[in-house]
């Protein structure tokens, strides 16, 4: 993990006040269906388009090496009604990398809404938004941190900060990462129930599948790290049957992964084995593509803090990093660290990639992304999936590409 900055204050972001509009607006509420009904225009008012909320399910499993752990979280809510242009058998899928909604270095105004205000409407786009929670919810406890260690962090927000995440339009997030047991079994237990409570799925564990659908399309998410809390990314084998039973029960798979060196200077994506800090950081290129042979569809990294390339492989996707997304005064800036992407990809029912769109975002202090018309991590992208790997999606300049041959 790199050095943290020095904590400090942001003011609490204002928001204007609309008191005289809303009276207008009432007030037009009450006089028009009168003017309206005695014209003979009198019609059923539209409702405004909202993301809707696809159904889900969820489903775990324990390993041997696993902490002990609830093993089973009930199914998510319908959505009450699907149109039928949302049946269409094409979902888009979003993925966002590093995310924490507060800690003890520093704790978002808007119980963690003020974190993500300005890319809400992106991050509420795709049908099935999906992040990697570094970090867990909580108020307290003993840590992985105590005892002086100055080289280990521990993150927890506070339990309601998890409403900000669904708020933001969060569906998925995966807990396969090095922060998921910094508060231990406690800590793990208290924050996928306030994932639950706000109905985000999560995934990452030893044998966990999490099922969403959305526009008739299955889709099951697996997520996999070094560390022993998680589906192992080690073991490729065992991590290729995890993904042949998701794929048994979903249409598409999408794959997870928490892997890579750490640093400013890691944004290649290596052959063979990686590590930092004394540990064992997995073999991302030979993981991601067994994950494909295995049936995923797309496969989404994170970790190593920075922007790493996207490869093509075997006519699927793999992004081996999008860099850090949001924290408050938890994570480093300045230069690579600051640069950040959403990535959006349109997949069929077979799984096959329609077309997608990295948006390049920006990271300003103290840990906010914002879009960034200068498409700079979108130019970082390019370069490193044409100088690391010998098939990638062409992206624009504004980041969108195809399926590619």
């Amino acid at each position: 993990m790199p050095t943290l900055p020095a904590p400090r204050t942001d003011p609490q972001p204002s928001r204007s006040r609309r008191t005289p509009r809303l009276r207008a607006a009432l007030a037009m509420v009450l006089f028009l269906p009168i003017v309206l009904a005695n014209s003979g225009c009198a019609r059923t008012p539209t409702s405004p388009t909202t993301k809707s909320t696809p159904s889900a399910s969820l489903t775990a499993s324990q390993g041997t090496t696993a902490p002990a752990l609830a093993t089973t979280a009930g199914a998510m809510p319908a959505s009450s009604g699907v149109s039928p242009e949302k049946t269409n058998g094409v979902v888009e899928i979003g993925w966002v990398g590093d995310t924490t909604p507060g800690s003890k270095y520093g704790s978002p105004p808007g119980n963690g809404r003020a974190l993500f205000e300005e890319v809400r409407d992106q991050l509420r786009a795709p049908d099935l938004m999906v992040g990697n929670l570094e970090g867990t919810f909580g108020d307290g406890g003993k840590s992985k941190s105590d005892g002086g260690n100055s080289d280990s962090y521990s993150f927890q927000a506070p339990p309601r900060n998890a409403e900000a995440l669904a708020w933001a339009g969060f569906d998925v997030m995966s807990l396969a990462n090095n922060h998921t047991y910094d508060y231990f079994e406690k800590g793990l237990s208290v924050t996928r129930a306030a994932l639950a409570a706000n109905k985000i799925a999560d995934t990452g564990l030893p044998g966990q599948i999490a099922l969403r659908e959305a526009n008739g399309v299955k889709v099951a998410f697996v997520a996999f790290s070094p560390y022993r809390w998680n589906a192992g990314i080690a073991d490729i084998s065992a991590a290729s049957r995890l993904v042949r039973k998701a794929k048994q029960q979903a249409d598409v798979v999408v794959v997870l992964f928490h892997a890579g060196a750490e640093g400013a200077d890691k944004t290649h994506t290596p052959p063979g084995a990686e590590r930092a800090y004394g540990e064992f950081r997995g073999d991302s290129r030979a993981f991601a593509h067994a994950m494909v042979d295995a049936g995923a569809s797309l496969v989404l990294g994170s970790g190593p803090h920075v922007i790493r390339g996207i490869e093509r492989y075997d006519r699927r996707l793999i992004a081996y990093s999008l860099g850090n997304f949001a924290g408050w005064d938890n994570f480093k800036l300045g230069g690579n660290l600051s640069l950040s992407g959403l990535l959006t990809v349109r997949v069929d029912r077979n799984g096959d990639v329609l077309d997608g769109r990295w948006l390049s975002l920006k990271i300003a202090e103290p840990g906010v992304p914002d879009t960034d018309s200068r498409h700079s991590s979108a130019r970082l992208v390019t370069e490193l999936s044409k100088k690391d790997f010998e098939d990638t999606f062409e992206l624009d300049a504004k980041g969108r590409f195809g399926p590619g041959r």
